[in-house]
């Protein structure tokens, strides 16, 4: 039997939510980041004659955590050229083809700005490069050196064992050099800036680290705090990891106060010294403008800035605004053409004043938003600790701030935050939780941390299983299953036991 396909036209009345144009220009300019948003600006600027730029009489959305700095861009040479066009415009009314076009951009350097851009052509390793002619070293030591800043991981630490490099040194490029030979030109590159840079283990960086501040004056041999503090990190560095101060403290013989300074001083230490050198000198040679600024002092105090680049203040032409008003008082006796003039000045006086408010909506939510991270993360911004990390997810910003969760999307998709530790995305500051059987709820990347600690330093002629792990990492205060070790060691691509031989 053969089926007969009928068509059925019916009505059916639905409500759908729909972004005004507004909205979606919002939604819009805080996805940019901040060049592409400078572009943009100058592309509206040039386009549309009813925004100017210059000065606002009022400061908007001025905060604790936010301070402000903006030069003087509107000329009186910029104002007799915006008068041109819009008398050039009224004039002509045919289209906005018609309209003259002028060069609005600033060609002034503003250094303030030119700091902050990071990632110029100056690789990270080319910065320790250089430093090479500062020291005098053989044509033998110098390839040595040269492969030794190559080994570097992005922290600037030496994760790979002498006598490894010793055997790829020879098999790969034909030279020979003895384990003890390389420790020596390690010694050099120890010396190199920033402090703490080839160290082998973050106990070795921050040892180097004090030493330097010796050197330099900073710091005295004889002085007490010193005494203490290369104590603390030479002799009770297990204490140290597990922040058991109140231990070390009675282990030196201080009170309350002197633990208190102790701890203070030392986290004035910086755990990677190759993230400190910032983007422009990072492995990374992709331009990366921060969004934000935050800074630490040494008490702990923390602050942040909007970087608003070579963003100019803009508000609507004062000429297009009081023609404006003129045409609307005499709107019973208007012409044809200047009706149409009138429909021309309102036009783009509500575009321009539509996309100031675009603009100052993406700053006032990417403040809250940085805010907020802030608050959740605030011991990671005091000390640099990745394991300091809280589970933190899109819904907790967003229940803070009171912004859609998709907004705080959009706002951590793109977005970085240079902070005294280096220059991290957004989205770095984002991790997941792990729920133990007690209900304790743990952060998972500080778990990850943990695990890839226990397997870096494993036996490799002997590794460890995941079960061996799971004790071990119960052992240290995080007991996750087997199954959870094994799911955690292949997101951080780490292979199985028998293949880490």
């Amino acid at each position: 039997m053969t089926q007969e396909q009928i068509q059925i036209q019916t009505q059916k009345q639905q409500q759908l939510q729909r972004l005004s144009q507004q909205q979606l220009q919002v939604v819009r300019l805080l996805e940019m980041p901040l060049t592409e948003l400078e572009e943009n600006v100058n592309a509206e600027l040039d386009d549309n004659p009813a925004l100017e730029i210059g000065i606002e009489d009022e400061k908007n959305g001025s905060q604790d955590f936010e301070t402000e700095e903006h030069e003087d861009f509107d000329t009186q040479h910029e104002r007799e050229e915006r008068q041109d066009a819009l008398d050039t415009a009224l004039e002509r009314m045919r289209s906005d083809d018609d309209l003259p076009v002028y060069d609005t951009r600033q060609h002034d350097n503003n250094a303030d700005y030119e700091e902050i851009v990071y990632g110029d052509t100056t690789s990270f390793i080319d910065k320790l490069n250089e430093q090479i002619g500062e020291h005098r070293l053989t044509n033998h030591q110098r390839k040595i050196m040269e492969y030794l800043i190559g080994s570097l991981d992005d922290d600037g630490l030496l994760r790979k064992k002498l006598d490894v490099i010793s055997d790829e040194l020879a098999i790969y490029h034909g030279i020979e050099a003895s384990p003890k030979e390389i420790e020596n030109v390690l010694k050099i590159l120890q010396e190199f800036d920033p402090p703490g840079i080839g160290a082998r283990s973050l106990q070795e960086c921050l040892l180097l680290q004090i030493e330097r501040r010796v050197q330099n004056g900073e710091w005295k041999e004889n002085d007490e705090m010193y005494k203490n503090i290369r104590r603390t990190i030479s002799s009770y560095f297990e204490l140290f990891t597990r922040k058991r101060w109140d231990k070390i403290g009675s282990l030196l013989g201080l009170s309350n106060d002197g633990t208190a300074r102790l701890e203070t001083e030392i986290r004035k230490l910086n755990p990677k010294p190759g993230s400190s050198m910032g983007e422009t000198q990072g492995r990374n040679v992709q331009q990366i403008t921060p969004d934000f600024i935050v800074e630490t002092d040494d008490n702990g105090n923390i602050t942040f800035t909007l970087n608003n680049g070579n963003l100019p203040e803009l508000h609507v032409s004062t000429a297009f605004a009081e023609m404006l008003t003129a045409y609307r008082d005499n709107k019973q006796s208007m012409s044809r053409q200047a009706k149409e003039a009138l429909l021309y000045i309102k036009e783009k006086v509500d575009k321009a004043q539509g996309f100031i408010d675009a603009v100052k909506q993406r700053r006032e939510t990417l403040r809250i938003t940085m805010q907020a991270i802030i608050e959740i993360q605030r011991k990671f911004f005091q000390d640099g600790d990745e394991a300091d990390l809280k589970p933190m997810i899109l819904k907790d910003i967003a229940d803070i701030t009171g912004l859609d969760i998709s907004t705080i999307s959009r706002v951590s998709n793109i977005k970085y935050a240079q902070t005294r530790w280096g220059t991290f995305p957004l989205r770095f500051f984002f991790t997941d939780s792990y729920t133990t059987d007690e209900g304790e709820e743990m952060s998972t990347r500080k778990i990850k941390m943990t695990l890839k600690e226990v397997i870096t330093l494993e036996d490799k002629s002997n590794p460890l299983s995941d079960e061996a792990l799971a004790k071990i990492m119960k052992q240290k205060g995080f007991p996750i299953a087997r199954r959870t070790v094994a799911k955690y060691r292949e997101q951080l691509g780490l292979p199985i036991a028998r293949l880490r031989r």
